[in-house]
C-alpha cells in the first residue's frame, strides 16, 4: 500500500508539457466527481492525460520533420491547430483518407506504399486509439470501471512495434516514408523523438504494473523481435 501511495503521488503530480525544467510541477485540480473515483481511477486518468500530451509532441516533431505530410490535408501548414484538431476531432478530410481504419489497422495503413494521405496523422491518431480502447474506451474512470493490464501491457508492446516500424519502412526507392530523428547544423544526432517514445512506453508498462498489483491479475509477458512481430489485438 505504502509504495502504491508513493506512485500515486508522483502520478498526481499533474499531466504537464514536457520539455520545461524550470516549471514547477501543477497538481491536478480536485473534482467534485473524484470522490467516486479510487486511487487507482485518479492514476489511470493522469496517465491518459500524459500520454495524449507525449502523442501531441510527437506529433509536432513529425510534422517538422515532415512538413509535407501536413498538406495533405491542412494547406494552411499550421502545425499546432493541425495537432490540436487531430487529437480532438480530426473531421472528414482525415477520415477519407483512413478508409474507417483505426488503431493498429490505421498504422499500417499508413505505412503501406499505395497510401496516399498524411502519414503522420495515421500514425498519432492509429495510436490515439490505440490507447483509448486498451483503457476501455472512457476518459474518465470510476469504482466499477475495471481495467486489463494485459491489453494495457500489449499497447506498450505495440507502440515498440509502431516505432520500429517508422524507423524501418521504405518506400520502393529506398526513402524513409516518415523522418523521426534529426540532425543539427553541426550533424549532431537529436533523439528527443526516441525519448519520448520511451516515456509513453514506460508510462504503459508502469501503469499495468499498478493494475496487476492492485487487482491480483498477472501479466503474460511476451518475447519476440519487434522486426518480426504483428500489433497485438487490444
Amino acid at each position: 500500500m505504502r509504495r502504491f501511495s508513493c506512485l500515486l503521488i508522483l502520478f498526481l503530480a499533474g499531466c504537464q508539457s514536457d520539455g520545461v525544467r524550470d516549471t514547477p510541477l501543477q497538481s491536478r485540480d480536485f473534482q467534485l466527481q473524484d470522490v467516486a473515483k479510487a486511487d487507482v481511477d485518479l492514476v489511470a486518468e493522469i496517465t491518459l492525460c500524459q500520454s495524449r500530451e507525449y502523442l501531441r509532441q510527437l506529433a509536432g516533431k513529425l510534422y517538422r520533420r515532415n512538413p509535407a505530410e501536413l498538406r495533405r490535408w491542412r494547406p494552411d501548414a499550421n502545425i499546432e491547430a493541425a495537432v490540436s484538431q487531430l487529437l480532438e476531432e480530426p473531421g472528414d478530410a482525415l477520415r477519407r483518407q483512413w478508409q474507417g481504419k483505426r488503431s493498429a489497422a490505421l498504422i499500417t495503413l499508413g505505412s503501406n506504399p499505395d497510401f496516399r494521405g498524411d502519414r503522420v496523422a495515421a500514425l498519432i491518431y492509429g495510436l490515439r486509439t490505440m490507447l483509448v480502447d486498451a483503457y476501455g474506451g472512457e476518459r474518465e474512470f470510476y469504482l466499477a470501471h475495471e481495467y486489463d493490464p494485459q491489453k494495457i501491457y500489449y499497447l506498450a508492446r505495440n507502440i515498440e512495434i509502431a516505432a520500429w516500424r517508422l524507423r524501418s519502412k521504405r518506400d520502393p526507392d529506398g526513402h524513409l516514408y516518415l523522418l523521426s530523428i534529426g540532425r543539427d547544423a553541426q550533424g549532431v544526432v537529436n533523439t528527443s523523438f526516441e525519448r519520448l517514445v520511451g516515456k509513453l512506453i514506460a508510462l504503459q508498462d508502469h501503469f499495468a504494473q499498478i493494475v496487476a498489483d492492485t487487482s491480483n491479475r498477472r501479466i503474460k509477458n511476451v518475447i519476440q523481435s519487434v522486426a518480426s512481430a504483428v500489433f497485438f489485438p487490444i
